[in-house]
């Protein structure tokens, strides 16, 4: 018997049972909007960060940055920003659109007891320019795939994230202090959700519903 390559293992068996709670993990992952004050272990919190950083990603380059955001004022200040993002969005509305548009909860900034801003590096030297020299956007693609993984582990672990993305990026990057070359992917309220369902919060309020996947032959 030929002896085992460097880093090659026995690949584990996913049976039946597994890929039924799989398939009920992608049901059950939603955008948490409405959280319980209840406080995340900074143990939990490492351990799910690094999950997320076995994400797949362009020449191995890991080019996600994780800012976890404790300081009160530093948070006030993310959500100030979101206040004036929110009420130039609703402006921006229709008459129909805009009456549900402002019964929408966007951001659950007070209430989670973690907050995440989650940044690409848009030119790390790790990985070496591999396989993003024609398309460098793969690096943000790369990040956002730390994301959902972040988020699966997230849910499976009870918690819920939800996506703030009603905030200006420059600005927050000058809140949180990080390098100028970073760009922002996501901000993230992450906690116990203080309701849970299995349909999207927007559907259930009427705004968009899920169509079936869209799929193109050639």
């Amino acid at each position: 018997m030929d002896a085992p390559q460097a880093g090659q293992a026995e690949a584990p068996k996913f049976d039946a049972a597994f890929r039924k709670k799989l398939v009920d993990l992608f049901r059950w992952r939603r955008d948490v909007r409405h959280f319980r004050p209840d406080p995340i272990s900074q143990d939990l919190l490492d351990h799910l960060l690094d999950l997320a950083n076995l994400a797949p990603s362009v020449g191995l380059s890991q080019p996600w940055r994780f800012v976890t955001v404790d300081d009160a004022e530093r948070r006030a200040a993310v959500r100030a920003d979101f206040e004036i993002c929110n009420r130039l969005a609703l402006s921006e509305q229709s008459d129909e659109r805009g009456a549900l548009y402002a019964r929408l909860k966007l951001a659950g900034l007070d209430q989670a007891p973690c907050h995440l801003a989650v940044f690409v590096d848009p030119d790390p030297e790790q990985g070496h320019g591999l396989g993003r020299a024609t398309m460098p956007e793969t690096l943000a693609y790369s990040t956002v795939m730390a994301v959902h993984t972040l988020w699966l582990a997230a849910r499976a672990a009870g918690l819920g994230l939800g996506w703030v993305s009603i905030v200006n990026p420059d600005i927050i990057k000058t809140i949180l202090d990080v390098p100028d070359t970073w760009r922002l992917v996501g901000y993230f309220c992450i906690g116990y959700p203080a309701i849970d369902h299995d349909v999207p919060e927007l559907e259930v309020t009427g705004w968009e519903s899920r169509h079936p996947v869209l799929r193109i032959r050639r």
